[in-house]
């Protein structure tokens, strides 16, 4: 079988890529996730993997219950990934210290309503990870906003202290909490404080190594980004919407901070705060809920950036990378609407080309 060609051109013939599989996909994933976990792990110790376990045990039973609920195979659907996957980014929106109860409930909400309900892995229209995400926080603000301090694996609270801080309900000390960056600005700013009193003790550098309260997701920027770029580098994920979606972010905060630094954070430290770094590089990359083609994924991109300096910089809400994925996500399927891929063997204005001879 021979492919017809115009000049030295293919424009049709049997050249179809093998693409990955579904779970060789999402072992990527996984693997590119497990360093920020361990970093997560090493810096709010044993509550953070036992908060971590009970959210990625949930997402599985909750998947395996559903398919068992819909009369499909489990195994099958389980050895894909996927659950796994959204198990390990919703564990990842979540503060460390947080009760098993919030994993589960998070696990559930991700699972079954953000992609079961809408018939299973590649239907869902909104990411699971920050459709529970954005549930949690509307729904319980104060254990999803409970922000403790550093307190690394080895010299934080042992085994048994932390399983009752996980599992047995056992209150945390105010001393032991805190604001994160983007809330103790936006707490400060609410006192009439001024921006340079406000971040007098904060060190970009530290917050780029992860040494800063937040959740899983929040700790280290540069373990995120290495780990980003990795699965770039194999083609799991296209730069598009990461590129453009903190290149927007870059550029907004770049204009706040030069019109009114007394008011407006500069772009490192947007960049380098929340969730930022771990939305661009594996939400906004999602194949299922985020635009098929680059162009479409750097308008999406470009639309979360906008929505997440948004809130951040007026909203209610300290970090708004949940919204701003939920918001675009509904807009998806209008970006695919307009914005089609070229058809093979036309050119790029849609007229035929003439293959007769």
């Amino acid at each position: 079988m021979s492919a017809k060609t115009l000049g030295n051109k293919i424009i049709s013939g049997p050249h179809v890529g093998a693409p990955l599989q579904t779970y060789q996909i999402m072992r990527q994933v996984v693997w590119a996730l497990l360093p920020a976990c361990g970093v997560g792990v090493f810096l709010f110790g044993w509550p953070a993997l036992y908060l971590l376990g009970v959210t990625v045990a949930s997402a599985l039973l909750v998947e395996a219950a559903c398919l068992k609920l819909r009369g499909l195979p489990v195994l099958p659907t389980l050895n894909d990934g996927s659950a796994l996957v959204t198990g390990l980014l919703t564990a990842m929106t979540l503060p460390p210290w947080a009760p098993w109860w919030i994993g589960v409930t998070g696990s559930a909400i991700a699972i079954a309503l953000g992609k079961q309900v809408y018939g299973g892995l590649g239907q869902n229209l909104f990411n699971p990870a920050m459709l529970a995400r954005v549930a949690l926080l509307i729904s319980f603000p104060i254990e999803m906003t409970r922000w403790t301090n550093i307190e690394p694996l080895f010299t934080g609270p042992g085994l048994a202290e932390s399983w009752r801080i996980t599992f047995g309900g056992q209150e945390i000390s105010d001393a032991m909490t805190g604001a994160t960056t983007l809330g103790l600005v936006k707490t400060g700013f609410s006192l009439n404080q001024t921006l340079p009193n406000l971040l007098a003790d904060h060190s970009n550098w530290l917050s780029f190594l992860g040494w800063e309260r937040g959740s899983l997701g929040e700790t280290s920027s540069l373990v995120l980004f290495i780990t980003g770029i990795g699965l770039w580098r194999k083609n799991i994920i296209q730069w598009h919407a990461p590129g453009s979606l903190l290149g927007t972010v870059f550029i907004l905060a770049l204009i706040g901070h030069l019109l009114n630094p007394g008011r407006y954070l500069d772009p490192w430290t947007h960049l380098n705060s929340g969730a930022l770094i771990l939305i661009a590089f594996f939400i906004a990359t999602d194949y299922v809920t985020s635009p098929n083609t680059p162009l479409g994924q750097m308008i999406f991109g470009a639309g979360c950036g906008v929505l997440i300096y948004i809130i951040r910089a007026w909203g209610g809400y300290p970090e708004g990378s949940g919204f701003a994925i939920l918001l675009m996500n509904a807009v998806t399927p209008l970006i695919d609407h307009y914005i089609k891929p070229r058809i093979y063997g036309r050119y790029r204005n849609g007229k035929p080309l003439d293959i007769s001879h």
